[in-house]
């Protein structure tokens, strides 16, 4: 055989072998979603080494026994668990990286990273909080195994605490790094605290999937939406049309306004102060345009004593959020959501070009309610300004 033969043979045989690999690196994918989807119901142990270390920012452990009985503990399927926790549940929103790698001869897998949601009731305390985590995990593979692959160690960051700032989205490597364990801990207690008397909503809530538990603020994904909006002075005026017109239509809360930051009202240009409502979402699988109005909405929308109040459809967004509790006063607003935009600087999210140019917030309870208001700033985030 000649030499040109030769290393044809070896290069032919080696992309071969990153062909297997790369097919196994997207079962372990599928594996791991699946694992996620059950909440590790069952836990696939042939893809874990014997030997596999689990490390979170409150939690450091290693064998697989130990890594299964610490996520039983949580989903309440030990005898602590039950005590401790219930409702545990966990959304996956993404399966990255396993990239093939060769260099000096040597195959890798590169690490995979899965983004997710976690939520959680301590129903040992009276009150019953919710606390919620949401981050990443690295998962470090080596090639061999039962499976030809093998998960000899995860680490998992919480993006409450270990985003560094200023640092890259999408560069998880970089912008996630470990911080000492006093402020895990610091993080978890604080969500358990009671929460006083809340004022109840004025309707259902809007229905969103929790992309980002973010210090200071959260990040959502809205499904598609179709609502009514009205101009409006005053907000109590915006509540008492939309209520009047939507009477019999069951609208969903939040109330939400845009107020330009010119605050030009009476100068023709089109930028009064708007206020919506939502009235019907885009369920899952339906996709991600709004649906159609309500034909009782559509018969009534601009015409008569309706004249004002237009037909609004909304589809699928990710939104950054900040609440506030004052009251929805100009200077408040403003503050938050300029707040919010240093946050979204300092973590490396792009908000929608144009943007600033108004602010967007919503109201929650009924106007003149009881109780602890809930409010927030709204900030639309730039298509590929995210790793969502």
């Amino acid at each position: 055989m000649s030499t040109t033969d030769a290393t044809g043979s070896a290069a032919s045989a080696s992309s071969s072998q990153n062909d297997e690999l790369a097919a196994t690196v997207t079962k372990l994918k599928r594996v791991l979603a699946k694992e996620y989807t059950s909440f590790f119901n069952p836990m696939v142990d042939s893809w874990y080494a014997p030997d596999v270390t689990f490390t979170d920012p409150m939690t450091s452990l290693s064998g697989v026994d130990s890594y299964r009985k610490n996520v039983d503990m949580l989903a309440g399927r030990t005898l602590m668990g039950k005590i401790l926790f219930e409702g545990a549940g966990i959304n996956l929103h993404s399966v990255t990286g396993g990239e093939i790698v060769s260099d000096n001869n040597t195959v890798r897998v590169d690490d995979i990273v899965t983004r997710w949601t976690l939520r959680l009731t301590a129903k040992v305390l009276p009150w019953s909080p919710e606390a919620v985590f949401s981050g990443v995990s690295v998962y470090k593979i080596k090639v061999g195994g039962k499976e030809g692959l093998s998960i000899v160690g995860q680490t998992d960051y919480w993006d409450s605490i270990n985003i560094q700032p200023d640092t890259s989205s999408t560069n998880v490597k970089e912008q996630y790094q470990t911080v000492p364990k006093n402020v895990a801990v610091s993080d978890f207690l604080s969500q358990l605290a009671p929460t006083g008397f809340l004022a109840p909503t004025a309707a259902p809530e809007l229905p969103y999937l929790l992309l980002r538990r973010g210090d200071g603020y959260e990040v959502r994904k809205y499904p598609g939406f179709v609502g009514i909006e009205t101009p409006y002075m005053r907000r109590d005026y915006g509540f008492g049309s939309l209520g009047a017109f939507s009477k019999g239509m069951d609208p969903l809360a939040p109330s939400i306004c845009k107020v330009y930051n010119d605050d030009n009202v009476d100068d023709g240009d089109g930028k009064e102060k708007m206020m919506m409502w939502p009235l019907k979402f885009a369920f899952p699988g339906e996709g991600t345009e709004a649906p159609p109005a309500p034909p009782a909405a559509l018969e009534k929308a601009g015409s008569g004593q309706w004249a004002s109040v237009n037909i609004m459809s909304q589809p699928e967004r990710i939104v950054a959020i900040r609440a506030f509790e004052d009251a929805a006063m100009g200077p408040v607003v403003r503050g938050t959501d300029r707040e919010l935009r240093a946050m979204l600087k300092r973590d490396g999210l792009e908000a929608e070009d144009g943007s600033d140019q108004f602010v967007v917030f919503t109201q929650y309870d009924a106007v003149h309610s009881m109780g602890k208001r809930r409010s927030e700033v709204w900030i639309d985030l730039k298509d590929g300004g995210h790793p969502f």
